[in-house]
């Protein structure tokens, strides 16, 4: 098997450390989050930053583990399952990076909708931990 690019490696470093203050490094100042629970893409460093964090902090509480990934030359779908308030989560991260090795594009989709909501609610209490 092929080595993994550095940017995941590092991604995978961040998650299995459960402490999200390494991913300011891994994020391009103009990277794109797109949520399964927010309407508009969520646009630059100090954004993303918060909400990858938030979901790094939620998504690992109770239990994660990436179960696939599908890499090309400059992005990756991670499929993952995890547990949030005892219910199975499903689903995948697509990310994109640039030359630099730092995370341009991330997108999040998530199922099934029981899920999504308990995921949601967790997730907004976590941003605004997270801003207080």
């Amino acid at each position: 098997m092929n080595a993994l690019p550095i940017v995941l490696t590092r991604w995978h470093e961040l998650l299995e450390s459960a402490d999200p203050s390494g991913l300011q490094a891994l994020l391009a100042d103009d990277v794109v989050f797109r949520s399964p629970a927010v309407h508009t893409p969520q646009e630059g460093k100090a954004v993303v930053f918060a909400y990858l964090s938030a979901a790094m902090t939620v998504l690992t509480a109770e239990s994660f583990e990436y179960v696939d990934q599908w890499v090309r030359e400059h992005s990756a779908i991670l499929e993952f399952v995890a547990v949030v308030d005892g219910l199975q989560v499903h689903g995948i991260d697509m990310i994109e990076w640039n030359d630099d090795d730092l995370i341009t594009k991330f997108t999040v989709m998530v199922r099934p909708l029981k899920a999504l909501n308990a995921l949601v609610a967790r997730m907004g209490e976590q941003l605004q931990r997270q801003s207080s």
